[in-house]
């Protein structure tokens, strides 16, 4: 997930105040009487200006001017110079890196470009990384185990999927807080997936 904001929106002859969200790769607007919702993907945006606290985004379905004040210069250099999934997930070149579960083929290709320290099914040593993918509640039981192999700063990665009943993210959050660990960051890891950071307290390194 991105950033949240309370806004105001222009969309054709009809104005609606509700609750944006930008996204990785989308921003999406919830009006608050339903009238209005809007999701506007980023690689189908032809134009995107700040202007005198205005975001205003074309593409082909039209133009919409979200008020954002302060936020509209950031929220268009998010959009129109996004980062990619390796600097949101903070995976550093030559990073340390352990892979727990099944993760798609793009995403296995970005981590070998950026890394050869790569470990597969097993922690082993002090990664700096480790990215475990669940995809229901039961498998959350592993959480408490990966726990006591982290040091340091070492990084936490729970990847689940989206909009599910076997898995939410009450879940994933209660599994690593209950292992002594604090969430720090969320990421839309894909647009199925989302993933969650946590960390061991610094009190606790």
């Amino acid at each position: 997930m991105g950033n949240e904001v309370n806004c105001v929106v222009r969309f054709g002859n009809r104005k609606s105040r509700g609750k944006a969200l930008l996204e990785t790769s989308e921003l999406i607007f919830r009006g608050e009487d339903g009238a209005l919702r809007l999701k506007i993907v980023f690689s189908t945006i032809t134009s995107a200006k700040a202007v005198d606290g205005e975001l205003r985004l074309e593409s082909p379905e039209g133009l919409a001017v979200f008020t954002l004040g302060a936020n509209a210069a950031k929220w268009c250099d998010k959009i129109l110079h996004p980062k990619s999934r390796m600097e949101k997930l903070g995976v550093k070149p030559g990073a340390t890196v352990c892979l727990l579960g099944n993760f798609d083929a793009t995403f296995l290709t970005e981590m070998n470009a950026l890394t050869e320290n790569v470990m597969h099914g097993k922690v082993s040593g002090a990664p700096e990384c480790v990215f475990f993918s669940a995809e229901s509640g039961k498998e959350l039981a592993q959480v408490s185990k990966l726990a006591k192999n982290m040091e340091g700063a070492a990084a936490l990665w729970i990847v689940y999927p989206k909009g599910q009943k076997q898995i939410t993210e009450n879940d994933v959050l209660a599994a690593g807080r209950k292992a002594g660990l604090k969430d720090v960051k969320v990421v839309g890891f894909s647009a199925t997936h989302t993933a969650l950071k946590f960390v061991i307290p610094v009190s606790n390194r």
